[in-house]
């Protein structure tokens, strides 16, 4: 009788898993090309692992539920399971229903909310972007106790069919963590504070750790910048340079 030694097994569990997350890499290649040419293959190897990882934290095993969480790793963010910004997709995960139960669900929420949210051809989030970048260039001119009301503000006027889905709630929920966050790295200023909000509402919640950005945790995390604000003022420039990067390949028409 053929016996396979455990460490056989294990080898051969090590070689079908990698060969797993070489096809789910070659997926996201597909899936989100330019993303994935920025930020090179040993990134996009990264991100893809951590993703994985975070889909077994709700026991998802499957092929298809995992690449769609890969998927909606690219459109909402590592941490879209927790993001204020898309209510709902974390209960799908929770949920006590099967597997490719959940999978539905969450696809049918993140359907759900391109429906209520973007618009023809993602108008919406387009011009979004665009109001977002906009914001980002202007001076912050509000002292600290205005500044929630100026970005909940700002927001639902750059993305009012968001706010109108989610809530203000959501917004303000945001706001807090993105606010919390910039405090754990030294930025007191308003402006400092707000540009983390910005980049949470461009890139997720996560953001500030997710493997999908890689510049925002190497600038907030980067040895050689001991002064905050000279850490603030450095993630501004490389935040405006990304978000330039992305208007440049948005569709021209149907501007708001």
């Amino acid at each position: 009788m053929l016996k396979v030694r455990a460490e056989q097994m294990q080898a051969f569990e090590r070689s079908a898993w990698r060969a797993f997350e070489d096809e789910m890499i070659a997926h996201s290649k597909d899936f989100a090309p330019t993303l994935c040419t920025v930020i090179g293959d040993a990134q996009v190897r990264l991100a893809v692992r951590h993703m994985i990882a975070r889909a077994g934290t709700y026991n998802l095993t499957l092929r298809g539920p995992i690449r769609l969480c890969v998927e909606l790793m690219f459109l909402c963010g590592s941490a879209f399971d927790t993001d204020p910004q898309y209510p709902g997709f974390g209960d799908c995960l929770r949920s006590s229903n099967s597997e490719m139960r959940r999978a539905d669900q969450l696809q049918a929420a993140h359907n759900e909310y391109l429906e209520a949210v973007a618009g023809p051809d993602n108008i919406n989030i387009h011009n979004a972007e665009r109001a977002i970048a906009d914001y980002a260039r202007r001076p912050t001119v509000v002292s600290e106790p205005q500044l929630e009301a100026e970005l909940i503000g700002e927001m639902t006027r750059s993305f009012p069919q968001r706010t109108a889905y989610i809530g203000e709630a959501a917004l303000r929920e945001l706001v807090t963590e993105g606010r919390q966050e910039a405090r754990k790295h030294r930025f007191t200023t308003p402006r400092g504070q707000a540009l983390v909000v910005i980049l949470m509402s461009a890139f997720g919640h996560g953001c500030t750790s997710d493997p999908l950005y890689p510049w925002i945790s190497q600038t907030l995390t980067d040895p050689m910048i001991v002064d905050a604000a000279a850490r603030a003022d450095r993630l501004e420039r490389k935040s405006l340079t990304w978000l330039e990067h992305v208007l440049a390949r948005l569709p021209q028409v149907g501007l708001a």
